[in-house]
């Protein structure tokens, strides 16, 4: 294995901690990362419990969703979220898939999930809202368990950094795992400052000029919160 990958692989562990500390995943939910040498494969865990994972536990998948284990473990059911967004978006290199509590309403009312605070101007002025009984009718699970599935959310999701899915939860994307846990953990933070506002008023959302300058000048700073939850993470086994 490649010190990129070795590194990635680490990285992609603490990922899996920091989610569950920061309330974006429970015993369900996964976060991936696009391989550093192959574009066509990526890396994420068995099928676990986020906080319990650990480096040893993480295998490949291609873009196909075809696990590439030599221990021949279970993968995430839902892997096809992450294979077919990665086909469809070459950008991307990491994806984080939650069912976190405070994001779900905004699936499922006419209440959209717009920017509200400096933090979360990467979602713009438009999240979309990924509606599976479109592809394939009402009395579906839910869940993205094939690639023809996994191919309707990426199209949903197009250019967009952040898509609700109705009745399920939200994917978020990056271009490192830094980046991806950052909007995983701040549309949250949204979502919940955003369900607070409306019991007070009219909410005054960021302008599109303001959620584009906002989300740029975060992106420059994503160090400083990821080496503050990388510490927290890294001392979860002593709070298990």
């Amino acid at each position: 294995m490649t010190p990129e990958n070795h590194q990635l692989i680490e990285d992609l562990s603490i990922a899996n901690r920091i989610l569950y500390l920061e309330g974006v995943v429970d015993g369900f939910g996964h976060i991936s990362a696009r391989d550093a040498q192959d574009t066509t494969r990526f890396w994420i865990a068995k099928s676990m419990a986020p906080a319990l994972v650990t480096p040893s536990d993480i295998l490949q998948c291609d873009l196909e969703g075809v696990v590439h284990d030599p221990q021949n473990r279970t993968c995430y059911v839902e892997r096809f979220i992450h294979s077919e967004i990665y086909r469809a978006r070459p950008d991307v290199q990491a994806i984080v898939h939650s069912h976190s509590m405070s994001v779900i309403p905004f699936g499922v009312t006419s209440q959209r999930l717009r920017p509200i605070c400096h933090m979360s101007g990467f979602l713009g002025s438009h999240t979309p809202i990924y509606e599976i009984r479109q592809t394939i009718g009402e009395t579906s699970d839910l869940l993205i368990t094939s690639q023809a599935l996994g191919r309707s959310l990426a199209q949903s999701l197009g250019a967009h950094t952040v898509a609700l899915m109705r009745g399920h939860g939200s994917v978020a994307v990056g271009v490192s795992i830094a980046q991806v846990v950052y909007r995983a953990i701040y549309t949250e933070l949204n979502a919940k400052l955003q369900l607070e506002s409306m019991k007070i008023g009219n909410i005054e959302f960021l302008t599109d000029g303001e959620a584009q300058a906002t989300a740029v000048m975060n992106d420059q700073h994503l160090k400083r919160p990821w080496e503050l939850w990388k510490q927290k993470a890294l001392q979860l086994p002593q709070l298990l």
